[in-house]
């Protein structure tokens, strides 16, 4: 590695770091999402609403709800109405309504037992409007600004300005037969209903439209603490469950090992299975040599089709032609592999050819006597004189 490799390699390094340390030591941008989490302390958690409980529910006994309702009371009769061995108030915080289908009916179920239900969200499902005679709406066209103050003078009529997070929904319809308002929200002289009362069977139902109020931000923010102990103030006594599934900093898994994890022996015995995977996968990732294939010889092809030439010429008779090709061929190896000069078949021949070959020089002079016959003039070359040739030429060259 040279000099100019090493130097681009450690500014790279130097430049990254950099990076790193600027993002580390930089402000965090304000997260303005609604979590409701009760674990985040953005500018909508419910942080402090959750770490302010003892002194704001000062006389219920408080309960987290980490589980759906059907979960929690755990009824094998959710669909018939039953006495619960639970008393007291469901209070649910939310940007949204969420509880489920099974929940909701637990819900009812519940409340109606003569118990209560404390709702603040930014919009309310078609079975609680259907169930409780109460419709909502949107028409105020709030921006992101409202006044809030509560009905009871006796609480006081200062109204609270939610300058950031306030929602836009109102109680446009309800059963004023049954239904008592308990607090109002406005804007430009326009005043709408955002928080009542209503009963069901044996117990009540407590909606409230701006849960914005009991966030980070609205608690901490000049005098508004007190607009949420006003809203706070109409739970009764008694037991509290707050419903905090997923506002809990919990993740709700929708994997399709939720249940393999949840069990202990399951989910070890799952572990162990990939720990066994991933072993096997990294001691059988090794390259290992491929199978060396058996490559069967190349047959010799030119001995064949010189045999084959050959078989050809002898049928014909053409034996002169035959031996003619022999003594090419003889000469051809001679000067290729001993560099002997063919040109003159004198002693000198001879003697050099017997010296790089090793061969008797009486079997060399009858080959050069027979080569010299064969080429002299009007000479005719029979099959005994193919045969000579050949065992002579072998005795040389083989």
């Amino acid at each position: 590695m040279n000099n100019t490799i090493k130097i681009y390699i450690v500014f790279f390094i130097l430049f990254l770091a950099g990076i790193i340390y600027i993002d580390a030591v930089k402000p965090k941008p304000v997260n303005w999402f609604p979590s409701y989490d009760l674990t985040k302390k953005d500018p909508f958690g419910l942080y402090v609403l959750d770490k302010e409980s003892s002194g704001l529910f000062k006389e219920n006994e408080i309960q987290k709800v980490i589980k759906t309702l059907y979960e929690f009371f755990n009824s094998e009769n959710a669909l018939v109405d039953v006495e619960y061995d639970y008393s007291g108030t469901i209070f649910l915080v939310s940007e949204k309504y969420n509880l489920d289908s099974k929940s909701d009916k637990e819900l009812f179920y519940f409340v109606g037992d003569g118990n209560t239900a404390f709702i603040s969200c930014k919009d309310f499902p078609e079975i609680l409007m259907d169930s409780l005679n109460f419709s909502i709406d949107s028409r105020l066209r709030l921006s992101d600004t409202v006044n809030v103050w509560m009905a009871n003078k006796n609480l006081g009529l200062e109204k609270y300005n939610l300058n950031i997070g306030a929602g836009n929904i109102y109680f446009s319809e309800i059963d004023t037969l049954t239904t008592t308002v308990l607090g109002y929200q406005g804007k430009d002289n326009k005043k709408e209903i955002n928080f009542i009362k209503v009963p069901y069977k044996e117990g009540y139902f407590y909606l409230h439209t701006q849960p914005a109020s009991f966030t980070n931000y609205h608690l901490l923010k000049d005098n508004h603490f007190e607009y949420t102990e006003k809203i706070l103030s109409y739970i009764p006594e008694g037991n509290l469950f707050w419903l905090v599934k997923d506002q809990n900093g919990e993740i709700a898994s929708d994997s399709p090992l939720r249940y393999v994890l949840s069990q202990p022996a399951l989910k070890w015995a799952w572990l162990l299975f990939l720990s066994g995977m991933l072993l096997f996968i990294i001691f059988n990732a090794k390259r290992k040599q491929r199978i060396v294939p058996i490559l069967k010889p190349l047959a010799n092809t030119t001995v064949d089709f010189t045999k084959t030439i050959g078989n050809l010429y002898y049928q014909e008779g053409d034996h002169q032609n035959i031996i003619n090709k022999k003594i090419i061929y003889f000469f051809e190896k001679i000067r290729n592999e001993y560099l002997i000069d063919t040109t003159v078949l004198d002693e000198n021949f001879e003697k050099k050819l017997q010296l790089k070959t090793g061969k008797n020089i009486q079997d060399i002079k009858e080959l050069v006597w027979l080569i010299k016959r064969i080429n002299g003039p009007y000479y005719l070359c029979v099959e005994e004189d193919l045969i000579e040739i050949n065992n002579a030429i072998e005795k040389i060259i083989s």
